[in-house]
C-alpha cells in the first residue's frame, strides 16, 4: 500500500431493483464515486451483490450496467486493482469480469493485510449461524446440474424470474435488515467473535446486512458492515491507519 493511497470497500448496489429508473440513477451516482475514489485508491475491493440478479451466460451479457462496465474497465486498464466478490443475489458470477475486464472474481473470503493490519473480507451471506434455509438453498444454486437447468431457460424468462423472487426475498426481510441489532444478535459479529479465538484480526469487512456500521468486537478488532446503496450509499475508507465508514452524496 503506497504512502498517500487509500483502500476502498463498496457493496450491495443490487443494480437492477426496483425499476430501470431507479436502478439507473443508481449506477450513475456509483461511477462518479469510482471516479471519486480512483483518484488515491490503491485497491478497490466490490463485495458482493453488485447486480440484483446476475447469470452468467457463454453467449449472452445481461442487459443495462454499460456504464458501470465502462468505468471499471477504464479504471482496470489505468492499473488500479479492483476486485470483485459474489454475493448470494449474484452468487453466479464466473470469469467475465476477469476475461473482459482484467477483474478477479471471489467465490470465497479473503484475508489481506495492509499497512501491518489484518483484514477478513468476505459478502457475509452463508457465514455464522443459524441461517440453514439460505445455506441449503445455497447448495441448490451452486450446484452444477443446476445451473445447467437453469442456463436452458431463456435469458429473459430466467432474469424475470429471478427477480421476481428477489423482490419476495427482500419484502420478507426488510424489517430485519434497518438497524444494527447488537454484537450479541448479529450473527456476522457472532461469527466474527468465532474467528478471533482462533487468529487475530484487526478488521472483519462485510456487506450482506445493508446496516452502515463500525463498531469495537474488543479493543484489538473492528466489526464494519459496508451498507448499501439502495438507501445509503456508503462505503468504506482504509487510510493505512484507520477505517472509517463513510457516505456518497448524502
Amino acid at each position: 500500500m503506497t504512502e498517500g493511497k487509500n483502500i476502498y470497500f463498496a457493496s450491495d448496489l443490487h443494480l437492477g431493483i426496483p425499476n430501470r429508473e431507479a436502478s439507473l440513477e443508481r449506477e450513475k451516482a456509483f461511477v462518479r464515486w469510482l471516479d471519486m475514489v480512483s483518484v488515491d485508491a490503491a485497491e478497490i475491493f466490490l463485495l458482493g451483490d453488485i447486480f440484483d440478479f446476475w447469470f452468467e451466460y457463454k453467449k449472452v451479457v445481461p442487459r443495462g450496467y454499460t456504464r458501470l462496465f465502462g468505468k471499471l474497465s477504464e479504471l482496470s486498464d489505468r492499473g488500479l486493482p479492483i476486485h470483485l466478490f459474489t454475493g448470494n443475489h449474484d452468487l453466479w458470477l464466473k470469469d467475465y469480469f476477469l476475461e473482459e475486464m482484467g477483474i478477479p472474481v471471489y467465490q470465497e473470503a479473503q484475508v489481506r493485510s495492509f499497512h501491518g493490519k489484518k483484514f477478513f473480507l468476505a459478502h457475509g451471506d452463508g457465514l455464522g449461524p443459524g441461517d440453514r434455509s439460505y445455506k441449503l438453498m445455497k447448495k441448490v444454486f451452486t450446484n452444477s446440474f443446476c445451473q445447467f437447468a437453469f442456463r436452458q431457460l431463456h435469458p429473459d424468462f430466467a432474469a424475470n424470474l429471478a427477480l421476481f423472487l428477489s423482490r419476495k426475498s427482500r419484502d420478507a426481510q426488510v424489517n430485519d435488515e434497518v438497524k444494527f441489532l447488537g454484537l450479541e444478535k448479529e450473527w456476522l459479529c457472532q461469527y466474527a467473535l468465532r474467528k478471533l479465538e482462533k487468529e487475530h484480526f484487526d478488521y472483519f469487512v462485510f456487506g450482506h446486512r445493508h446496516t452502515p456500521v463500525n463498531v469495537d468486537l474488543n479493543k484489538q478488532s473492528k466489526y464494519c458492515n459496508l451498507g448499501d446503496w439502495i438507501k445509503h450509499r456508503s462505503y468504506a475508507k482504509f487510510d493505512g491507519e484507520s477505517l472509517d465508514v463513510l457516505f456518497f452524496e448524502p
